[in-house]
């Protein structure tokens, strides 16, 4: 016994200081690698693994894994310091500044709040229509905010309108009781209720009103519990996985409390809206280049990789995933619908007034609440509002494409990227004073009041502050995409790529759209157990490579890849919306692992077909293309 327990508590041990040792183990044991063979190709390798399994695994934060390629290139001669450094800071990051300044200022003025709940009370308070809704202003705000801030943002709006269907569900139905005719004689029989019926009655109606007075109590609390979550990801830059949230057990009362929900249908509404969120937020950060640190990630490896090439940018990435998106919305909504709330379409998304329950005009008169709350749209969200549009107008028009862009007016070409925009906009929010210069009415001086002094009661304090953009920028996914960078490059000076490219040749015999597809399962199925960034900048390389193996447009491979990459929707440990969502309790691992596995499936079919049909002529997928043969030829002068 003594044996045993002796055995147990090693063990223990050892699954306690697992990442330790991980983080010991894997060096040592890869080091006969590079000193057996003392190439820079095999060099590069052993720098290349121990930095994958770092990312995979998490033995470390991700932004110190990202560092190891600094250390390690210059040891072992792959690169010089100076070289691997320049690596670490490139154009998407001013881009990323610049977008995280703007998104600084809708979050500080409310502007999200306001577009979130105007879109909500335009659907209704059907079950459909609410959820989608929801998915609606998630998608939208999900294409120029991260998804992590976007769920945290939305999901404290859904479950005030959660706890309102919960809390009306009893009344609802002892309306419907009292709408039945009765007729007016009615016998002695019926009208004495045994005396064990009203004792249950009674106890029934005690515990209905004990478990609302239980969920008041619970919602007064629910501001700062989700005030304390919002912040907690701010301050892990509200981008990575597993450390956004952590998820405890006494948090998921679902099976131990069946009480919590009136009837079976409510707890469908709630998995189906908490869900819908997580998913939509993945959606929208497919439409545009800052939607996601991933987009971010493949656009520069890819313009470092061929900077010949001229084809990635905002214009083209939104032309291409927009329709992407708005297919994949609707199918996840039919499919969601279907799974938790029935295919009856017709009753749960009419319009009509008429059929409204009390609990639907309780809830819509909720979400009327909130948004009267905002008051009148004030300045500081008009300006925010302004600088929105301005920033995509100018981002659409610099290389349209098709017609020449506002940078065609400078004689020097090449110079300005969707950062110069970016940085630029993002600059002038912190100069801009959060009041009207000019005199207003009074009504307009009570608006500005209180919204400005609440923030700061400097009379020329601007939009934002760098407090306010520090809250929010992802200095950790900067560091992690400066290590994908790094070691691309050491790939690209070390012969490795070309090597890994001679081994991928067994291969050529396959379709395109074959090998197109492989990469997306593999992909896809890697990042339900890895962080999206990590997973990606392991892969684009690898696949950059075998694209020029096979002689594919590496368009065809790259883009579809960089997309699935971010359907990793299966499990809570998938991506931090995901973790987010899971963290309220409406949902268990088995609803997110049924309905994220249909929503999978159909992200990659929608991304094959994009692919395989609009893709063609927008990217020239059908061609080898020039830039690739130019790159290949410098390389090997």
């Amino acid at each position: 016994m003594r044996l045993e327990s002796g055995k147990m508590d090693f063990l223990k041990k050892l699954w306690i200081a697992r990442k330790l040792i991980l983080v010991v183990l894997i060096p040592l044991s890869l080091l006969p690698l590079p000193l057996i063979h003392p190439t820079s190709e095999a060099s590069c390798a052993y720098v290349l693994i121990v930095t994958a399994v770092y990312w995979v695994s998490e033995a470390v934060p991700l932004g110190a894994a990202a560092l190891v390629p600094a250390f390690l290139y210059p040891l072992f001669g792959v690169l010089k310091s100076s070289e691997v450094a320049a690596e670490y800071c490139k154009d998407t990051t001013l881009l990323l500044m610049g977008v995280i300044c703007l998104a600084a200022s809708i979050e500080k003025w409310n502007l999200h709040k306001r577009i979130a709940l105007r879109m909500v009370m335009i659907a209704g308070a059907k079950p459909g229509m609410l959820v989608l809704g929801f998915m609606c202003c998630t998608v939208f705000l999900s294409m120029w905010l991260s998804n992590t801030s976007t769920t945290a943002m939305v999901m404290p709006i859904a479950e005030a309108v959660l706890q309102q269907l919960i809390s009306t569900g009893v009344a609802d139905t002892q309306e419907d009781d009292e709408n039945i005719e009765v007729p007016e004689e009615v016998s002695d029989k019926e009208e004495n209720l045994d005396k064990n019926q009203l004792e249950l009655l009674y106890r029934r109606e005690s515990y209905v009103k004990k478990e609302l007075s239980t969920l008041g109590e619970e919602s007064n609390g629910l501001a700062l519990k989700l005030s304390a979550r919002q912040e907690f990801l701010k301050k892990n830059n509200g981008y990575l996985p597993q450390t956004a949230v952590n998820i405890t057990e006494s948090q998921q009362p679902t099976d131990q409390n069946p009480s919590r929900y009136p009837t079976k249908r409510d707890h469908m509404i709630c998995k189906c809206l908490s869900l819908s969120i997580t998913y939509a937020a993945t959606i929208g950060g497919l439409i545009t280049i800052t939607g996601t640190s991933t987009n971010l990630i493949f656009a520069e490896q890819f313009n470092s990789r061929y900077p010949d090439a001229k084809v990635i940018n905002f214009g083209t990435w939104f032309i291409f995933s927009l329709p992407i998106s708005i297919i994949m919305l609707i199918l996840t909504w039919v499919w969601l619908h279907c799974l938790f709330l029935g295919c009856n379409f017709k009753e749960t998304c009419s319009l009509s007034k008429k059929r409204k329950t009390r609990r639907e005009e309780l809830s819509e008169k909720r979400i009327q609440e909130e948004y009267t709350k905002l008051g009148p749209i004030s300045y500081p969200e008009v300006v925010t509002g302004i600088f929105f549009i301005l920033m995509t107008l100018l981002w659409f028009t610099r290389e349209p494409g098709f017609v020449p862009g506002w940078t065609s007016l400078f004689e020097k070409k090449g110079y300005r990227t969707d950062a110069t925009i970016s940085v630029l906009l993002g600059f002038l929010l912190f100069l801009i004073p959060a009041r009207k210069p000019w005199p207003s009415a009074s009504s307009d001086k009570a608006t500005d009041k209180n919204s400005v002094k609440e923030v700061n009661p400097d009379p020329l304090a601007p939009m934002i502050t760098w407090k306010d953009f520090q809250s929010l920028m992802p200095w950790e996914i900067v560091i992690l995409v400066g290590g994908g960078y790094a070691l691309a490059a050491g790939c690209k000076v070390s012969g490795l790529s070309v090597w890994i490219g001679r081994q991928l040749e067994p291969m050529s015999g396959l379709p395109p759209w074959a090998v197109t597809l492989l990469a997306c399962l593999l992909v896809s199925g890697v990042t339900e157990f890895a962080s999206n960034p990590a997973t990606l900048t392991v892969f684009l390389p690898i696949l950059s490579t075998l694209s020029e193996t096979l002689h594919i447009n590496p368009l065809h491979t790259l883009i579809p890849c960089t997309m699935c990459v971010s359907f990793g929707v299966m499990l809570p440990v998938g991506n931090p919306p995901n973790a987010i969502v899971f963290s309220y309790g409406h949902v268990q691992i088995s609803d997110m692992v049924k309905a994220g596995f249909g929503v999978n499936l159909i992200g990659v079919m929608v991304v094959m077909l994009a692919i395989m049909t609009w893709g063609g002529p927008l990217f020239q997928l059908t061609e080898f293309p020039d830039w690739v043969i130019m790159r290949n030829i410098t390389r090997s002068l």
